[in-house]
């Protein structure tokens, strides 16, 4: 009997495979390194393979001539090729794959770590490096390790201010950012099918955070209503008795608003905690929490309210704001005091739409906190977006009130 990851890899952990790639992505940054290796392997065209999606949202629009420039080669070389390409302002490349590209049992690369995302969809995915990218283009497969694999067994169901992220941050802390280092994450339980697809999405983008190779979720009855609302039918993948390395318990009824604080991902505490702590700035969105619903649960929870402290909220794909923009979600939080970016990854990465000064303090609802990621000498506090609401309405670091 096999875990989900050693089912779709068709080998036992441990085992080393060559597979084919049933779809492989890269963003504007990886993809120009991409693009460099693949001319230095002999790369010439890619024919009319159509499984290859280069999707520009890292630094979209360009934030100087030097970007422009290397973002214009790799545009051209996206619309001379057989990929399916995505220009600025389409949106995050993990949610637009998300947007019913994925399907349970593929196997899926992408060239940035948070490709892991898609296993909430019960794919196998994970990121590679640009050359490793590079190499797929040509020959149309890649190599594994099959994965050790770790339960996340929940049961319950979240309740009060608790959102998906906060137990995301919760298995992160008892792990460790090195407590699941090459292993695949397996979300299991009679707790899961309280979990909406936007959830999944979050634990399993989560899940490399831990230095998982993949978060997975078996496909079940939301995962077949989901694809079914974008064309696809696919069937449920029921789990096998298996044997995993370790195995974690969390009942979800316990969840409670959690900050990841500076600088480390690992390093939670409840938001009560760090109460009154000011901060500076407030940033929702990213491939973790820039969907249209973390959208909407913003919106609802500023309605009729003024910000105290700037706040950048950016959807994380073309038709996530065009929803918010068409059932009023976008106006309540404009109304709000909010700015909204371009769909896309926004300042989570640092280099424009919301960098951070010397000593400031940024509550985000992005994935990481690292020193110096969103800029030079600024702190984040990761969090929920109730948490970012209620912190941006305060000023201050605020514990989301239940409602």
């Amino acid at each position: 009997m096999s875990t989900l990851s050693e089912r779709i890899l068709g080998a036992s952990a441990g085992e080393y495979v060559d597979r084919k790639v049933d779809r492989a992505y890269a963003h504007d940054g990886t993809g120009v390194l991409a693009l460099e290796a693949w001319k230095n392997m002999g790369g010439d065209r890619l024919g009319k393979d159509t499984r290859y999606y280069i999707q520009f949202d890292h630094i979209a629009p360009a934030n100087n001539s030097t970007t422009a420039a290397l973002q214009h080669d790799l545009r051209d070389f996206a619309k001379r090729s057989s990929m399916q390409f995505s220009d600025v302002g389409c949106g995050i490349c993990h949610q637009l794959m998300s947007e019913g590209i994925v399907l349970p049992g593929e196997i899926v690369v992408g060239a940035d770590s948070h490709s892991v995302t898609m296993g909430a969809f019960g794919a196998f995915a994970t990121g590679v490096g640009a050359t490793d990218m590079a190499s797929i283009w040509l020959t149309g497969e890649t190599w594994f390790r099959v994965p050790e694999s770790i339960s996340i067994n929940l049961t319950g169901r979240l309740t009060g201010a608790a959102e998906a992220k906060d137990l995301a941050l919760a298995y992160i802390g008892k792990l460790g950012t090195d407590g699941a280092t090459y292993d695949a994450l397996e979300f299991v339980g009679e707790g899961v099918h309280y979990l909406s697809m936007d959830e999944r999405l979050v634990l399993a983008n989560l899940s490399v955070e831990a230095g998982a190779k993949t978060g997975l979720f078996y496909s079940d009855d939301v995962t077949i209503r989901f694809l079914k609302e974008h064309g696809h039918d696919v069937l449920c993948q029921e789990p096998e008795s298996c044997i995993y390395r370790r195995e974690l318990d969390f009942d979800l009824s316990n969840i409670v608003p959690l900050v990841a604080v500076p600088h480390r991902v690992d390093t939670v505490k409840p938001v009560d905690a760090v109460a009154g702590v000011p901060i500076d700035q407030v940033f929702v969105g990213t491939c973790t929490n820039g969907r249209y619903s973390d959208l909407a649960r913003f919106a609802r929870l500023v309605r009729g309210k003024k910000v105290a402290v700037r706040t950048i909220v950016v959807p994380a794909s073309a038709s996530i704001l065009e929803k918010a923009i068409r059932t009023g979600v976008l106006a309540d939080i404009v109304g709000s005091g909010c700015t909204i970016g371009t769909p896309g990854c926004g300042p989570c990465l640092g280099y424009h739409m919301g960098v951070l000064g010397e000593g400031e303090v940024c509550l985000s609802t992005a994935n990481r906190n690292f020193k110096n990621r969103m800029g030079i000498g600024g702190e984040i506090y990761l969090g929920s977006v109730a948490t970012a609401a209620a912190s941006a309405l305060e000023g201050e670091m605020t514990s989301p009130e239940v409602g």
